[in-house]
């Protein structure tokens, strides 16, 4: 066998993994902005045709976001988006309040001076965003700042193991917020979520362990509340 085809192997491998992880991603984000709604099939030739990839990586992909919660593939069917009950929602949000109760308490107790003013950082920008008229660019901002809020008390927790756990979570959390059928979700409640970050930001800040948990374990758990009562509003709006 040909030496510079041994040697081109490692190459290749790394160039598809890298292939098989940008189509990931990419389908990951539309599910996480709701692109396709909760029951839509996704046909792995048109996204083999529209990303100009072999269809294994396609289908790697799917496997992968089956794995996250976001798909159902289903024999004879294929790829569906994942569709999930409302008590299955408020489930999930019961016990994600309560992981990341556990390490926003984690945080204000192992935080640094520097990481708080990265915090304050983008709460600012989070309250900069209450101000924009446009409830698209509310809903799309929000999502984006309030995966950096969330991630900068992550960091400091200082546990990767937390840090790594809990984005898997904050994916389907995102999944399941932009697949409830609710136009520019939680862009209503912008007030009402900001006001629960600078809550979690003033006790991480005063280093109250337990004011953070709490703090952060009702923001979360509450969002189901919202979704419910945007859900609701949008409904009566189709009605009228």
């Amino acid at each position: 066998m040909d030496t510079h085809q041994i040697a081109s192997r490692p190459g290749r491998r790394r160039a598809a993994t890298r292939l098989n992880e940008a189509v990931y991603e990419q389908l990951k984000e539309r599910l996480m902005e709701g692109r396709y709604p909760a029951g839509e099939r996704l046909s792995p030739e048109a996204l083999r045709v529209e990303f100009g990839v072999s269809k294994q990586p396609v289908m790697e992909a799917l496997r992968r976001l089956a794995a996250d919660g976001m798909l159902d593939i289903r024999a004879q069917i294929g790829s569906e988006v994942k569709a999930y009950s409302m008590r299955e929602v408020a489930d999930f949000y019961v016990m994600f309040g309560g992981f990341e109760g556990t390490i926003a308490g984690m945080a204000a107790q192992r935080r640094t001076d520097d990481q708080l003013v990265e915090l304050d950082v983008i709460s600012a920008r989070v309250d900069a965003l209450r101000a924009e008229r446009d409830p698209a660019a509310r809903a799309h901002g929000y999502r984006v700042l309030n995966r950096r809020f969330h991630d900068a008390i992550h960091q400091m927790a200082h546990s990767q193991i937390a840090a790594d756990t809990s984005r898997r979570l904050w994916d389907l959390s995102d999944f399941l917020i932009n697949t409830t059928g609710v136009p520019r979700p939680l862009s209503s409640a912008l007030d009402e979520r900001h006001a629960d970050h600078e809550s979690i930001r003033a006790a991480i800040h005063d280093r109250d362990a337990e004011r953070a948990r709490r703090e952060m374990e009702k923001h979360i758990v509450t969002t189901v509340d919202v979704i419910t009562a945007e859900a609701g509003a949008a409904e009566d709006l189709r009605g009228a």
